[in-house]
């Protein structure tokens, strides 16, 4: 990571006002919570303006008067992405293998369905990100739940279940999230070279998420088979790190030469995706070649967003003990200790304070009593949604405070 004298001139304490865009988080908050105008804590993009290197080069290409069909498969895309690994984890990616893809949902997808048969399993660890599931029903695969473990170091892997059920003979992929969602766990070398043990052992295709993998707080280690044999894939974006996921566009690392030929031709042939935005493939390039210093003071500003929540939280419940993540702009609260009513709290902060703010539970059984709550946002944005938060609770009048 590249520091830079002039990271500190960006403006992430600005309000920016979001409603009448069209915005999922904002304008359409009522789809979710049932109530129109609250203040919103939820989806994962940010408040925060897209890096100015990125937007003006979009601005330049707009001076252009034709939006016509482009492509991808480019050295200017594929060498941002190669460079971008080189600089930012030192790791040598092989630009051949890369692909395109119109959403990470969309590639990993895909990759189920060239992987695996109707009805056999595939493995993620939870609490996890929502659509995990629902998109692994929907290819007609079974979901096998591998929850982590919550300790006092936070959270781990449970090596002996996940071998279990690695071993099962109906079990295809493994879907690792690297780094977690929602705990921000950041995986270590020793963890993935374990899994890939595993995966190679029991012949599990692998695929990583990493669309988080930038805004982390201790070193992230890219998924590179790290031994592996058999099937395996990154695939990422650089929609959430730069604040650009309206535009569309991801990508992956897939070696194998004939997933990767078979990928292709259902994104071409089959779905014809295979023509990418041209705003899309500029953004990536300019964010990936030019925002860097942007997203290191973004990494910082997140980072103090946590530490405020801890203090604030843990000033008002002692008995709480907010665990700083190791990577995402998703604060991960325990609200357990507090036996709180969950079903009330939310009703509570909708109704009366007007915040929104995401369920535990929606990621699983691990999930229940715990909060996420979106903090790519200004910290003023964050003081309203804690205050909010911390008198909905006392409405319920805690065992322990």
């Amino acid at each position: 990571m590249h520091k830079n004298p002039k990271e500190n001139h960006f403006h992430f304490d600005k309000y920016i006002e979001r409603k009448g865009t069209y915005c999922t988080q904002w304008d359409y908050v009522q789809d979710r919570f049932g109530q129109a105008d609250l203040l919103p804590f939820t989806i994962s993009d940010m408040d925060f303006a897209s890096p100015d290197v990125v937007i003006n080069d979009l601005k330049t290409r707009l001076e252009h008067p034709v939006l016509g069909y482009s492509r991808w498969d480019h050295d200017d895309f594929k060498e941002a992405i190669v460079n971008w690994y080189a600089m930012r984890f030192n790791c040598a990616i092989q630009k051949e293998h890369l692909v395109y893809g119109p959403s990470v949902i969309y590639i990993i997808a895909k990759l189920i369905e060239k992987w695996s048969q109707p009805f056999e399993g595939v493995v993620f660890q939870t609490p996890a990100y929502d659509a995990f599931e629902k998109m692994i029903k929907g290819a007609q695969r079974r979901p096998i739940s591998s929850p982590l473990l919550k300790t006092a170091e936070g959270w781990e892997i449970n090596w002996s279940h996940l071998e279990k059920q690695l071993a099962d003979k109906e079990t295809s992929i493994f879907l690792l999230c690297s780094p977690h969602n929602p705990t921000g766990r950041v995986w270590t070398q020793e963890e993935l070279l374990r899994i890939a043990d595993l995966c190679e052992k029991y012949h599990v295709s692998l695929i990583s998420d990493e669309i988080h993998m930038d805004v982390t707080f201790k070193k992230h280690i890219p998924w590179q088979g790290f031994g592996m044999k058999t099937k395996w894939a990154l695939v990422t974006s650089a929609s959430k790190s730069f604040n650009i996921p309206a535009l569309n566009g991801a990508y992956a690392f897939i070696p194998d030469k004939k997933a990767k030929e078979e990928y292709l031709f259902k994104l071409k042939e089959v779905d014809g995706l295979s023509s990418p935005s041209i705003l899309a493939v500029i953004a990536m390039i300019s964010a990936y070649n030019k925002g860097e210093p942007w997203l290191n003071a973004l990494n910082e500003y997140v980072a103090q967003n946590h530490q405020y929540v801890k203090s604030y939280l843990e000033s008002a419940f002692p008995c709480l003990s907010y665990s700083l993540p190791d990577a995402t702009y998703l604060a991960w609260i325990d609200l357990s200790p507090l036996h709180l009513d969950m079903t009330q709290l939310q009703k509570d902060l909708i109704e009366t304070f007007q915040v929104a703010i995401m369920d535990g539970g929606i990621y699983g059984e691990e999930g229940k009593g715990y909060l996420r709550l979106n903090l790519g946002c200004p910290r003023t944005k964050v003081i309203k949604g804690l205050e909010a938060l911390i008198e909905a609770i006392k409405l319920q009048s805690p065992t322990e405070t």
